[in-house]
C-alpha cells in the first residue's frame, strides 16, 4: 500500500530541514573561509608593507652614515694633498682635519694612517695609540687596489677603544702615485645597535647588514658571537645576493624559524640590509580570529548533526509507524493473514504477472463449513479459535514462498497459486482437506475431523480479477451444494462457467 499524501508531505518537509540544517552551516563554512582567506591576505599585505617601510627607514639612515663616513674621507684627502695644511702646526691640522660631527661619540674616530700602519693623525687619541695596524684588512686591500674607492672593513675590536667597530676606508697616494696610507672613519656598531632598538620587529624577528661577501657587520637582536661571521652559505643569504632587492618567504637555518625576509642593497654601497618578521607573528592576530570562528563554526555543525540525528530519529519513527499502519491495513487482525485488501493487490499482480509470462493461474477460494453452528453452540471465543486453526493449516500447506493464503471475510479465505494448473491446485486442495482435518480444539470439545472445509477451484483463463473470483465462489458454492467438505473445479470460459467436482475427503477425484 502506498503511503498516504499527509506523510509524503510531512517526509518531504522533515528532509528539506534536515538539507538546510546541513547547507546553511556549509554555506558558513564557506563565506567563513573566504574571510578568513581575505583577512589572512590583507594581514600579509599590511607585515609586507610594513616590513617594507621599516626598512627603507633603515636603509636611509645607514646610507646616510656610509655617505657621512665617506665625505669626512674625502675632505681628509682634499685636506692632507693642500699644501698649507701639511705646513700647519700639529694643533691646526687636527682642527682641520677632523670635522666634530663626525667624530661625535657615536660615531667613532678619524685616523690618519702612514703606509707603515702608524697613526699620524687621529681625532681622538694621541698619535700613534694602538702600536701599527698593518695587520687590518683594510690595509692589504688599499695597497693591492689603488682604485677601490671606499672600502668597509670587517667588524673588529677595537685596540684604542675596546668596542667593537666597523672601518671606513680610503687610499692615501704620494705625489707619485705610490701607497702613501689610508684614512680611515671607524664607527661603532652600539651605533648601530641603538637605531635598530628602535625598530618593532617582535621578539622573533631579525634584522641583518651583511657585506656583499657574506661578511656579517651587525645583527640584531644584539650577540657578541654574530660579529664578523660568514653567513655566505646561509640559503636565506645566498637567495638574497641573487635577487638584490624584493621579499620572500624561508625558514632560517639558525634558529629554524620561519620569516617573511624583505631586504635590499643599501645605496651603491656593497651592504645589503634585511629584515626577517616571524610568520606566526603576522599571523598570530589572524589564527586568534580563525579559532574562534572555528570553534563557532563547530557549533553550528554540532548542533546541525543533533537536529539531523534528530529529525532523523522522528523520521524513522514516524516511517516505522507507517509502515505498521500500513501493514495493518493490508492483514487480518484476527489471523494475522493478509486481508481482502491485501488479496485483491494480490490477485490483480498475479494475473498480470501471469498474462506477461503466459504461465498458469490458479485460485482457491475456501469456507468452513457450518461455522455459523459453532459460534452459536459454542461462542464467538470458540469461532474465532476456529478461524486461527483454519489460517495456521492453510499456511502450513503452501509450501512455496509465492503461494498466498489470505483471510477475505468471515470464515472465507483465498489461496493464490501463481504457476500451478488445475492439477496442482487440485494437489494443493487435497493436502487442504487433509491437514483441516486434523484440526482439534479439546478446550471446547472438538476432536479432529469436527472442522471441515469447502474449496473452490478456478484457472485463469485470459479472465480478469472479479471474473475469476466469480469463478472461484461460484465452484464453492457447488462445493457447498453438493454436500461440504469438499473441492469443485470451475472452468472459466469466456460465456459462461462449468462446475466439475474435483475432490473431498469423501469423495473420489474424478
Amino acid at each position: 500500500m502506498p503511503p498516504p499524501r499527509r506523510f509524503l508531505a510531512a517526509l518531504k518537509t522533515v528532509r528539506v530541514w534536515i538539507v538546510l540544517g546541513v547547507m546553511a552551516p556549509l554555506g558558513m563554512l564557506l563565506v567563513s573561509s573566504f574571510m578568513l582567506y581575505e583577512l589572512r591576505q590583507e594581514m600579509w599585505a599590511r607585515a609586507e608593507e610594513t616590513s617594507q617601510n621599516l626598512l627603507r627607514v633603515t636603509e636611509t639612515d645607514i646610507a646616510r652614515n656610509v655617505e657621512i663616513m665617506d665625505l669626512a674621507l674625502r675632505g681628509m684627502l682634499a685636506k692632507i694633498e693642500n699644501p698649507q695644511v701639511a705646513t700647519a702646526p700639529e694643533s691646526l691640522r687636527q682642527l682641520l682635519l677632523f670635522d666634530r660631527v663626525v667624530t661625535a661619540d657615536g660615531m667613532g674616530i678619524l685616523v690618519l694612517f702612514d703606509e707603515h700602519g702608524n697613526g699620524v693623525l687621529n681625532s681622538r687619541f694621541p698619535p700613534n695609540a694602538g702600536g701599527t695596524f698593518l695587520d687590518r684588512d683594510y690595509f692589504d686591500v688599499h695597497r693591492r687596489n689603488p682604485d677601490l674607492g671606499l672600502y668597509i672593513s670587517k667588524p673588529y675590536e677595537s685596540r684604542m677603544s675596546g668596542a667593537y667597530t666597523v672601518a671606513f676606508s680610503r687610499r692615501v697616494n704620494k705625489p707619485d702615485g705610490s701607497f702613501g696610507g689610508v684614512v680611515v672613519a671607524t664607527l661603532k656598531l652600539s651605533h648601530f645597535t641603538q637605531m635598530l632598538a628602535k625598530i618593532g620587529l617582535g621578539p622573533a624577528g631579525t634584522l641583518n647588514l651583511v657585506r656583499q661577501d657574506g661578511i656579517q657587520i651587525v645583527r640584531f637582536p644584539y650577540d657578541v658571537r654574530d660579529v664578523g661571521t660568514d653567513v655566505s652559505g646561509a640559503p636565506v643569504f645566498q637567495r638574497i645576493v641573487k635577487e638584490r632587492n624584493g621579499r620572500f618567504v624561508e625558514r632560517a637555518r639558525r634558529d629554524g624559524v620561519r620569516r617573511l625576509f624583505t631586504f635590499t642593497q643599501v645605496g651603491d654601497w656593497p651592504l645589503i640590509l634585511s629584515i626577517g618578521m616571524s610568520t606566526e607573528e603576522i599571523e598570530a592576530g589572524w589564527r586568534a580570529k580563525a579559532l574562534m570562528i572555528g570553534l563557532t563554526l563547530l557549533a553550528l555543525f554540532g548542533f546541525a548533526v543533533l537536529l539531523a540525528l534528530l529529525c532523523g530519529r522522528e523520521l524513522r519513527r514516524r516511517e516505522a509507524v507507517e509502515a505498521e499502519l500500513a501493514r495493518l491495513s493490508l492483514t487480518d487482525g484476527l489471523t494475522g493473514l493478509p486481508n481482502r485488501r491485501r488479496f485483491d493487490e494480490a490477485l490483480h499482480q498475479a494475473l498480470r504477472a501471469a498474462a506477461r509470462s503466459e504461465r498458469p493461474l490458479a485460485l482457491l477460494i475456501v469456507d468452513a463449513d457450518h461455522f455459523k453452528r459453532f459460534n452459536d453452540r459454542y461462542g464467538h471465543a470458540v469461532g474465532d479459535e476456529i478461524l486461527h486453526g483454519l489460517a495456521r493449516c492453510l499456511s502450513a500447506c503452501l509450501l512455496r514462498p509465492h503461494d498466498l493464503v489470505c483471510r477475505i471475510g468471515g470464515e472465507e479465505f483465498g489461496v493464490i497459486l501463481p504457476d500451478t494448473d488445475v492439477e496442482g491446485a487440485a494437489r494443493v486442495a487435497e493436502r487442504l482437506h487433509h491437514e483441516v482435518a486434523t484440526l482439534a480444539l479439546p478446550a471446547a470439545g472438538l476432536p479432529a475431523g469436527s472442522v471441515t472445509v469447502s474449496i473452490g477451484l478456478a484457472e485463469a483463463a485470459g479472465t480478469s480479477p472479479d471474473e475469476l473470483y466469480r469463478a472461484a465462489d461460484a465452484a464453492l458454492y457447488a462445493a457447498k451444494s453438493a454436500g461440504r467438505n469438499r473441492t469443485c473445479r470451475a472452468e472459466t470460459r469466456p460465456a459462461a462457467a462449468h462446475l466439475q467436482l474435483v475432490a473431498g475427503s469423501d469423495v473420489a477425484f474424478s
